[in-house]
């Protein structure tokens, strides 16, 4: 179990929390400053490729000349949140030393122009990506537009503001870069400019050049809000800026977030959060809408499985002249001299019976067919018929409606097994498949019993042995299922269930050298069994034997990539007591495939990381979570993993989705000793983040 093996390191990065809409307590980002009669009012790794890229990032709340009721609140809070989503690497993917932040006394005018007008354009070439975050005050003076550094002087805002025109000068003709972006949080900041000359600022700032995405916070005739109500304090419009790198804005399940995305993402969320007071705005047409924003990998959808490849069925006989069914349908007559061979069946459990005049028939019992794979069924014809008329046709009924599936038809057939069984009580095959339809029914006690009944009756019964050692093991009830495995593997040693039930059974005891040795078994007997080869990683991985594992757990993804629900029930015990973790499956309840891959590129990432191959750890961490993002413990290991890389390299970076997927651990389940240990994890993390402020 994973809480076994994890190690103590370190980790970071906050989570913004969903809040409420604003209501009174929001704040005008803006201060109006008017020259004139015609003046007005004043008005975002892995497998992708990911550009070198470069940011300026700055945040304004308190300014030096400004009177107390037009200071902001929460500008360098956001300003921080946006440095922190930009170098995470589930998100922006900057380097933090990439990233240059000026934020509060440190964002003079000399500094921002030092910053945009020589570093940008010293260090950004033609293939880089350029990022741009202003948010504070903005002002318009004699019909030009200024964002507001530390040190505006209201009485000489041409002397003393940046100029908006300045900026697009910088942007279309200094800074060399492919992919070019403006995020502004201030007043007004469609245009930041007066309504009569929005149009003409715009355009100089979006026909410099194609590439440049410029997302504002609001539209020329309204003002932008900040609220404690968001994230703890935020200006609105760079709360869900974050909120959409973060992940929020990926419509198409590609774990990209592109400009696109994110425009279509902050306009919708910030204009039904303020009752469309404020729509943010950028202008379609201007940049390339597939422009990489934030990269999420763990966001990724896992898409849909392939159909499965179709198995077959070869049938030997021990008697000339058996009829051969399928699912209660005749396939065709096996001689002695002569298998049968049925391909092109669907993976999955297959009831299949051989049947003689005057003979009892052997079986039906269930076989399963893998995917590309030929399974070998040996029919043996010996009993003469001793069974009454009456019994055999109820279990028949009961047999056929049992194929059909659906839990109206289970229902019946329990009813027809429970007469054969009352006509003759010594029908140990009723009994079975009495237990079958129960278990199914998810009637654990009626199913135990029912199975139960059918070894009493036929103690060599072992089929029925397998499937009630395979139902104990649903049910929790180690011990009890690794005996009456242990039988059914004595009495059979080719019996392939019964080794690959009790491979899982004797994980869960944490008897992992018998459980190796089971697996093994059963991979031997039917090879293309993937959740054999799960189990078997899964032993391996816990014994240390990470090389072995990883090539178990990729034969298993390899062998399992297919459409789980085109299959059927591949092997109902998957569908068990899966992992020791206390996470009950059933076919009825979740999608199987989709949990046992989250599971193995779980158990890949724990076996990298524990190898020390953190990249690889993390990869498989990202994938697990994109089959079951609801899943703790790959938060909590991706978590680790993440913090040992930025512990290894002294990078800050990894620290950011660090803490992201220890609160997510918490959030999940907060009960859970890996959630106190996340907690103690945070703090450390906040500390170490704490120190690296400017």
């Amino acid at each position: 179990m994973l809480v076994k093996k994890i190690t103590l390191v370190l980790a970071a990065a906050a989570l913004l929390a969903a809040q409420t809409p604003p209501e009174k307590k929001q704040q005008q980002r803006d201060l109006k400053y008017e020259s004139g009669p015609e003046a007005a009012k004043p008005p975002a790794a892995g497998s992708v490729a990911i550009p070198r890229s470069y940011a300026l990032v700055i945040g304004i709340a308190g300014y030096k000349n400004l009177a107390a009721k037009d200071q902001l609140q929460f500008a360098e809070r956001d300003a921080e949140s946006i440095y922190s989503i930009l170098i995470s690497p589930e998100g922006g993917n900057f380097h933090a030393e990439n990233v240059h932040r000026l934020v509060g006394p440190r964002a003079t005018l000399a500094e921002v122009r030092k910053e945009l007008e020589q570093w940008l354009p010293s260090v950004a070439t033609p293939d880089d990506r350029v990022l741009i975050y202003f948010a504070g005050h903005g002002f318009v003076y004699s019909g030009k537009a200024y964002l507001a550094p530390y040190d505006i002087d209201p009485n000489n805002i041409a002397g003393s503001g940046y100029p908006m025109e300045s900026l697009g000068a910088v942007i279309g003709n200094k800074i060399k870069a492919k992919w070019k972006v403006l995020l502004t949080d201030a007043c007004h900041s469609g245009a930041i400019t007066p309504e009569a000359d929005r149009a003409a600022v715009s355009r100089s700032l979006l026909d410099l050049n194609k590439s440049l995405f410029s997302l504002t916070a609001s539209r020329d005739r309204e003002r932008s809000y900040e609220s404690a109500d968001w994230g703890g304090g935020h200006g609105i419009f760079t709360y869900y800026v974050v909120k959409g790198l973060e992940g929020a804005a990926d419509t198409s399940g590609d774990g990209i977030v592109t400009a696109d995305e994110l425009a279509e993402y902050v306009h919708r969320n910030v204009r039904e959060a303020t009752n469309a007071n404020q729509n943010p705005t950028s202008e379609r047409g201007s940049f390339d809408p597939d422009m990489l924003l934030a990269y999420i990998p763990s966001g990724a959808a896992p898409g849909t499985p392939p159909p499965p490849l179709d198995g077959a069925l070869v049938f030997e006989t021990n008697m000339d002249g058996v009829e051969v069914f399928v699912d209660g349908k005749s396939a065709g007559v096996v001689n002695k001299a002569a298998p049968l061979r049925l391909p092109g069946l669907r993976p999955g459990v297959h009831t299949v019976k051989g049947v003689h005049l005057g003979y009892e028939p052997d079986g039906p019992r269930e076989e399963t067919v893998y995917p590309g794979q030929e399974i070998t069924v040996s029919l043996k014809i010996t009993i003469i018929r001793r069974r009454t008329r009456a019994a055999v046709d109820e279990f028949d009924q009961g047999l056929d409606l049992y194929n059909k599936g659906t839990k109206e038809n289970y229902t019946k057939a329990v009813s027809h097994f429970s007469a054969a069984l009352a006509i003759d009580p010594q029908y140990s095959q009723a009994a079975l498949y009495l237990g079958r339809v129960q278990r199914d029914l998810l009637d654990e006690e009626a199913a135990e019993q029912a199975l139960r009944r059918a070894v009493e009756i036929d103690p060599d019964y072992v089929e029925a042995r397998a499937t009630l050692g395979g139902m104990l093991l649903d049910k929790g009830a180690l011990d009890e299922s690794i005996r009456q495995l242990n039988q059914v593997v004595q009495r059979d040693p080719k019996h392939a269930l019964g080794w690959y039930l009790l491979a899982q059974a004797l994980r869960m005891k944490e008897l992992y050298p018998d459980s190796i040795d089971a697996a093994r078994k059963a991979i031997a007997l039917t090879p293309n069994n993937a959740e054999a080869h799960f189990w078997l990683a899964e032993s391996l991985r816990l014994s240390g034997k990470y090389g072995e594992a990883n090539a178990a757990y990729s034969r298993y993804l390899s062998l399992s990539n297919f459409d789980s629900k085109l299959a059927g029930k591949m092997n109902y015990y998957v569908l068990g007591y899966t992992l020791g973790l206390g996470r009950k499956k059933r076919a009825a309840q979740r999608d199987v495939w989709k949990d046992l891959r989250s599971l193995a590129y779980f158990g890949l990432c724990d076996s990298e990381r524990l190898g020390g191959n953190l990249d690889s750890a993390i990869g498989d961490c990202q994938k697990s979570l994109s089959y079951d993002p609801s899943d703790p413990y790959s938060h909590f290991g991706l978590a680790l993993c993440y913090a040992t890389q930025s512990q290894k390299s002294g990078r800050v970076e990894p620290l950011l989705p660090a803490r992201k997927h220890f609160d997510e651990t918490i959030r999940l389940n907060p009960d859970m000793a890996e959630s106190e240990r996340a907690k103690k994890y945070i703090a450390r993390i906040d500390a170490v983040l704490n120190t690296r402020q400017p």
